[in-house]
């Protein structure tokens, strides 16, 4: 795995997209970052860690190549004001149809 800076992580994954538009698929994947690079101990003497910002850990693959970066949380939040939210369907409706 690569882990990139932000501006050639998008180049990167651009460039996944447009070799996989045709057939393919590429799995993009986020998760909270703490900054750690170690697992965290079960037992025993725990150090008390406080993780300076929000970051987000992105990943993206096409099942050959992956590639990372870490972005901040509040720059992801300002820019993804084009995805649509999901319907939630609300149960009263679900159960009157069935009745």
């Amino acid at each position: 795995m690569v882990l990139l800076e932000n501006d050639s992580f998008l180049t990167e994954l651009t460039r996944l997209f447009q070799k996989c538009r045709t057939s393919g698929s590429v799995v993009i994947t986020l998760k909270k970052y703490d900054g750690r690079t170690k697992p965290v101990p079960r037992k025993g003497h725990s150090e008390s860690f406080e993780p300076a910002d929000n970051k987000c850990l992105i990943r993206a693959s096409d099942g050959k190549r992956k590639i990372s970066t870490v972005a901040y949380s509040n720059l992801l939040r300002a820019h993804m004001d084009g995805l649509k939210k999901k319907d939630k369907k609300s149960k009263s409706k679900k159960t009157k149809a069935t009745q």
